[in-house]
């Protein structure tokens, strides 16, 4: 099952793309997070810390370096480039080229063409570069749900209508899910409702995420019960019943 996250910059899709993350790992199912933002920030949110987060090598930038060989095969990217994160999910960070399918997988590689080539065997759970970009490259329905997260502002659900608007156009077999996040009133529940119906789901305001932003540390590992983190639980558990486990 594939997931991809997005939405404005600074919605809060990085923090909970990594929760989502682990949360599905400690449900028992592999996870590979995928980190396609140009800004790569996914390892703080999965708690990896943000030093060894800003060291960690995106898979063209190592080959780039000479540091590492090409790797042929995605399974020998993720082996090589990824880096192992807690509640055994397995962290990799893409990087984009110009050139598309250059003949080399690892010189190539893009976050799209990781989407489009990774396997179904584990969850991925990717968070896109804000806005529309990646999800614009995708092939046709290159991910099975897109979680479109929006906080109560206009700029913030206008990023949200048009990433939204953009993925049922070109993707329509793709699930859409509206998360309303760092929801502080009923005044904010009402103006998402108005924004995008009844169905968005809706994650709270918590100190315990604003405190684990502040610090760089993952809002799982202080306080895994808190109001927003039920709310990403119930939402793994929500996409959990729509997993296909192989034959």
């Amino acid at each position: 099952m594939k997931i991809a996250v997005a939405g404005k910059g600074g919605s809060g899709k990085t923090t909970i793309a990594g929760s989502l993350a682990r949360m599905l790992g400690r449900k028992g199912h592999g996870v590979l997070a995928l980190d396609a933002d140009t800004n790569p920030m996914l390892g703080v949110s999965l708690g990896i810390g943000p030093e060894e987060t800003d060291v960690l090598m995106a898979i063209r930038q190592g080959v780039d370096s000479g540091e590492v060989g090409h790797e042929p095969t995605v399974a020998g990217m993720i082996e090589t480039f990824g880096r192992d994160a807690p509640d055994g999910v397995r962290l990799v960070l893409a990087s984009r080229i110009e050139k598309v399918d250059p003949g080399c997988p690892c010189c190539g590689v893009s976050p799209e063409q990781l989407l489009r080539d990774l396997e179904d065997d584990n969850i991925v759970v990717a968070d896109l570069e804000a806005g529309v970009g990646t999800l614009s490259r995708l092939p046709e329905n290159g991910v099975d749900t897109l979680l479109v997260i929006s906080e109560p502002t206009v700029k913030s659900t206008e990023v949200a209508r048009v990433v939204s608007s953009l993925a049922r156009e070109r993707h329509p077999a793709t699930e859409v899910i509206v998360v309303a996040n760092r929801i502080n009133s009923e005044a904010d529940r009402e103006f998402v409702e108005d924004s995008f119906g009844q169905g968005a789901l809706i994650r709270p305001e918590d100190p315990a995420w604003t405190a684990a932003d502040r610090d760089g540390s993952s809002p799982v590992d202080p306080d895994d019960g808190s109001p927003a983190m039920r709310a990403v639980e119930s939402l793994a558990d929500q996409l959990e019943t729509r997993i296909v486990v192989p034959a």
